[in-house]
């Protein structure tokens, strides 16, 4: 009998352990994915130099596919998400939401910015380590003129041009030959003119900035901001707009389950575009040594935020196990870290967020979209860091002013940066003109940036996810007396056939969507 209970336990023992490999299959996965990656991209640095170009871009391949097919779902995901979530939604609700989303945002990114000024004051990395090389070359970039392509690209002159571009301002310069008045005499009986000669002028050059509107990239601010506004009018249609919010109901449903099959295939894609990553790199050994200082400078900074100030934030409002729900996003966590985009890693993040943190269907429609698209407290600290890291390397020291300064700029620099890899880079000259530095320097730090990009894309998604739970902790009281409104009125939600509203509610929509756990 004692053989028999014991054989009962240990089967039972063995169930349990085998039932949470399973449901966490996907996960253990993403970390062995990663783990094969580093270790097939050091491996072959033996075997492949890094000029061996056609040899890295097949290797690039299977992760180039896994970038194609995130990229893919982001426009269905984005529009439909904004569109159906502001329709069903009463429009003092979605205020009061959109009000809570933006403080929120602007409040853990300044307070990423005031981390890394904090950290990068006293350690003060750029006065230590080695001599560093150079590497690349800086984009030119005005302040004023990101500051209007950001407004700019919020109002796109056209919809479907902003799917796949955006406006840019682009500088050229031309040559100027200013005329020299000189004085004629030929004839004495005339009196003296000044007669303009133009080959004598010194010439200059002047800058002529215009806008490009054929610059690559998905405009997803754009298509955000429209999403918004065509939303709110579907709300206020009622009836007549129902079919549309159906249509991009059922396009959000689609697009999720399209969600299932790509999140399959992210392990194999990750494993690939890390590894070739590691066996481009030129001398990775020196350059680690000679940005190490920057390096934990930015990490230490990114990992305080990530695990103390975000799951404060989180804890403190509502009161739940923070870690819990850092754990619950860790797939999307992790693909971030191997995407090094947060808008590609969008459809998993809403993903996560839907089936395993149960958050409001509403709230994860609304506030992902617009948290991918603005909210960078990742980028915001890394350019924080990198500005006074650059000018305490080249031996500027800045005032309090200009301290406030960089805190500001990397703010709303932050704000600004697509969520695509390595865009904290261009929206950095910002911060490096605003206090007067060189942008030329920015080619200190390329080099290591794309390990870095890694690592403030991961923070920026779990930043997102910690705001959507805390967003829907704040606006239950508005959501219910929308559902509420909704169920009296019939005018919002999902209208059955007899008339009836049936509003989504997260305790069922889970099990609409087809979850990635066996």
């Amino acid at each position: 009998m004692a053989g028999d209970e014991t054989k009962r336990e240990d089967r039972s023992c063995s169930q349990k352990v085998w039932r949470v490999i399973l449901n966490n299959l996907l996960i253990i996965l993403m970390i062995i994915a990663v783990i094969i990656g580093v270790a097939l991209g050091l491996g072959l640095r033996d075997i492949w130099p890094p000029y061996e170009k056609r040899k890295i871009f097949f290797l690039k391949f299977p992760g180039d596919l896994l970038m194609n097919m995130l990229k893919m779902l982001i426009l269905p995901l984005v529009v439909s998400s904004l569109i159906s979530a502001l329709a069903t939604l009463d429009s003092r609700a979605s205020g009061k939401m959109g009000l809570r989303s933006i403080v929120y945002y602007l409040s853990t990114t300044f307070v990423a910015v005031v981390l890394g000024i904090i950290l990068v004051v006293s350690i003060q990395p750029g006065k230590k380590g080695s001599q560093i090389d150079k590497s690349g070359s800086a984009k030119k970039a005005h302040p004023i003129d990101s500051l209007m392509d950001l407004i700019r690209n919020c109002f796109p002159n056209n919809l479907i041009t902003a799917c796949f571009r955006k406006q840019v301002t682009e500088v050229d310069q031309f040559e100027v030959k200013p005329p020299v008045m000189t004085t004629t005499t030929a004839n004495p009986n005339i009196s003296t003119t000044m007669m303009p000669n133009y080959t004598e002028a010194a010439s200059f050059f002047v800058d002529a900035p215009y806008v490009n509107g054929q610059a690559e990239g998905m405009n997803v601010l754009g298509l955000v901001v429209f999403s918004i506004f065509f939303g709110c009018i579907l709300q206020t249609m009622g009836d007549k707009g129902k079919p549309l919010v159906d249509f991009f109901e059922c396009l959000h449903h689609a697009s999720m389950r399209l969600v299932t099959l790509v999140i399959w295939y992210s392990p194999i894609g990750i494993i690939f575009l890390i590894a070739s990553k590691l066996v481009a790199m030129e001398r990775p050994e020196d350059i680690f040594e000679q940005l190490a200082y920057y390096m934990a400078t930015v990490l230490a900074g990114l990992a305080i935020h990530a695990f103390i100030l975000l799951p404060l934030f989180y804890g403190i409002i509502v009161r739940k196990n923070p870690y819990r729900f850092m754990y619950n996003m860790l797939k999307a966590i992790l693909t971030a870290w191997g995407t090094a985009s947060s808008s590609a890693t969008l459809p998993i993040t809403m993903e996560c967020l839907e089936e395993n943190n149960h958050v409001d269907i509403r709230v994860v429609k609304f506030v992902t979209p617009i948290g991918a698209t603005i909210n960078m407290d990742g980028t915001a600290l890394y350019e924080a860091v990198a500005s006074i890291f650059i000018a305490q390397n080249i031996g500027v020291d800045l005032d309090i002013g200009q301290v406030i300064i960089v805190s500001l700029t990397s703010t709303a620099a932050a704000i600004g940066a697509a969520g695509i890899p390595q865009a904290g880079l261009v929206t950095m000259t910002i911060v490096l003109s605003a206090v007067g530095l060189p942008i030329e320097e920015i080619t200190l730090i390329l080099a290591i940036d794309w390990f870095l990009d890694r690592f403030r894309t991961a923070v920026n998604v779990l930043g997102d996810s910690y705001g959507a739970g805390i967003i829907e902790h704040l606006s239950r009281d508005d959501i219910s007396a929308a559902t509420a409104y909704a169920l009296e009125t019939g005018t919002n939600g999902n209208v059955t056939g007899n008339g009836s509203a049936a509003v989504e509610n997260p305790t069922f929509i889970k099990d609409e969507y087809p979850t990635t756990k066996m």
